[in-house]
This record gives structure tokens, sequence and C-alpha cells, in this order.
């Protein structure tokens, strides 16, 4: 079956069932064709189902009937148990999809940025372009260090946050150009090698890794975790395997966008651990411990939970997700 062609013979069909779904019917008549409808796009979505198990069509179709039988039904959705299957099954599933690509790019950026800090280092005058020597003293002595305190908390914050979060979300949603993963990875590596060698350069390597321990691990990490995601969504369609590469790139997609929902909730608790945490006068094993549990704590959801959840065949897929948003709404 060409689905493109069968949808376009049947799509007026379709948006209207989907448009008497998104309103309460106001007489018997509507009940009527929303009825007839129902039932014919029901027969529409097994043949689909049958050519496609896994389409973005019968996904499009499918969540339209949802729509439909809760209109004639009435059925109940509770809220909370909605996102109760998203953070408890959906996410964490998403996560561990992607948990060995996250590993290599973790490893591919500590490679680039120990490989860059070397050769500054080590090349006579190379620190030297980064700045004057009054510059790079400035930097590495008040600039990098005040960063942390110059701005009030929820302000620092909330900047961190957004920042961070628009980064990630960048990588995600253009991982699908198969280059834009690459070069924010090259571009972050490279920055901390840089930071890292004007450091070095005027005796405060230990700052470096001090101030940057608390939140960076978890940061960081949020970081490796959309580079993972977008170089998977890339992969879908260089590699797409027994499946089209429009259905691959739709199904690992919708399964895998999933995970900027959860770098949001990542990168908000790594940016109130920088803006609360590290700019205290604490001794560094406590802010650093406290960095580390939180990471521990999102590895701990991600490879326990997410396990748990896909070994039970949870895939990470927005559908239930979406359907269950339908039914809050139309209920």
């Amino acid at each position: 079956m060409d689905l493109d062609a069968y949808a376009d013979v049947h799509r007026e069909r379709w948006t209207e069932l989907d448009r008497l779904a998104r309103r309460r019917p106001t007489s018997g008549a509507d009940v009527d064709r929303l009825v007839a409808g129902y039932q014919a796009a029901a027969t529409d979505l097994a043949r689909i189902r049958a050519a496609a198990p896994r389409s973005t069509t019968g996904d499009r179709l499918s969540l339209t009937l949802h729509r439909a039988r809760l209109r004639f039904t009435g059925a109940p959705v509770d809220p909370l148990t909605v996102l109760t299957r998203f953070f408890a099954l959906q996410l964490p599933a998403a996560l561990y999809r992607i948990r060995w690509v996250t590993i290599w790019v973790a490893v591919a950026t500590v490679l680039i940025a120990v490989v860059t800090a070397v050769w500054i280092t080590s090349t006579p005058g190379a620190v030297a372009t980064f700045g004057t020597d009054a510059a790079l003293r400035q930097y590495a002595t008040q600039d990098f260090v005040d960063y942390y305190s110059d701005h009030g908390l929820g302000a620092f914050t909330a900047q961190v946050w957004t920042n961070n979060a628009y980064i990630a979300a960048s990588m995600v949603a253009f991982g699908i150009t198969g280059l834009f993963v690459p070069y924010s990875i090259m571009q972050n590596a490279v920055g901390l090698g840089v930071s890292a060698s004007v450091m070095h350069s005027q005796g405060r390597l230990g700052d470096f890794f001090l101030y940057i321990a608390p939140h960076g691990q978890l940061e960081l990490y949020s970081v490796f975790l959309a580079g993972g995601a977008g170089l998977m969504i890339a992969w879908s369609w260089i590699a797409p395997g027994h499946r089209t590469r429009g259905q691959a790139l739709a199904e690992d997609g919708r399964a895998l966008i999933t995970v900027a929902i959860g770098l949001v909730l990542t990168l908000l608790l790594s940016g109130v651990v920088e803006g609360t945490v590290t700019r205290q006068e604490w001794p560094w094993p406590v802010k650093i411990g406290i960095g580390t549990v939180a990471l521990a704590l999102v590895l701990a959801y991600q490879w326990v939970l997410g396990g748990r959840a896909y070994r039970a065949g949870e895939r990470g897929d927005l559908d239930e997700f979406d359907r269950g948003a339908a039914a809050i709404v139309a209920g």
C-alpha cells in the first residue's frame, strides 16, 4: 500500500473527524457524523497498520480516533496517571536507549578537551593568543570565580538554566542534520580545553576544577545526553535498517524528542546547584558531594529505572502521553 496516496484519498474525511472530535457535539446529527466517521477511520487505520505497523500517518490517525472515542464514551482520564506513566516509564526508557551513545559523547568531549589543553599549554606563545597577560590574569584570578557570584541567586539560576536548556534542545532538535551535534561537541570541548589552559597558565588550574565540579558533573552529563539523542536521531535515517527512512525518523524522533523534556529538568537541577551551591563558602568536599549526588540520581533514573522500563517493553514513545493529553483536553 502506498500510504501517502491512501492518506491523500481519505485526508478530507479524517480532517472532518478530527474537527468533530475536538469540540463537543451540539446536535444529534453531529453525534451521528462522529460515530460514522470513527467507524470508517477505524477501518482505515486497520488497513494502514496491516501495511505498516508503525507510521506517521497511522500514529496521527490513531490519535484522532482516540479523541473521537472519548467524545462518545466519556472515558475519564486522570492527569496524574498520564504524568506518572511519562516520568516513571517513557522518559527513563528514552534515556536508557541512548546510554551508550551518551558515554561515547562524554569520552569524545574529554579527549578533545584534554588534547586542546595540552596542545595550548605545551606550545610556546599559544596562550598569549587569547589575550594580554593582564587580561588572562584577570580572567583566572577574578572573572572565572566572580562569574558565580556577580548576579542574584534567582536571576543567575534562571540565566544558566535557560541558556543550557536552549543548547541541549538545539542538539536534540538539529541532530537530524548529522553535523550539528559533532560541531557542538567540538565547540564545547575546545572551550573547556582553552579555559583550562588559561587557568593553568596563571597557576589556577585547581580553581578551574573546583568551581566546575559541583554543578558541572550534571550539567556536562546533560549535554552528553542531548548529544546522544541528537546522534541517534541522525542515525535513524542514515541507517534505518528494515524500515524506510521516513518511518525510522518518525518513530525514533518521537521517542528521542522525549529526552529534550527530561533535559529541561536535569538542567534545572544543575542550574540550582550552580546558582545556590557553587557560590557558597562551604568546604569543597561538601559542594562537590552535592553535585555528585545530583548526578548519581540522574544516572540511577536513566540506567536503573530506565533499564527496567525498557526491558518491560517501553520505548519512550510519546504516543501514550499524547493520547492521555488529548483525553484530558477533550474531557
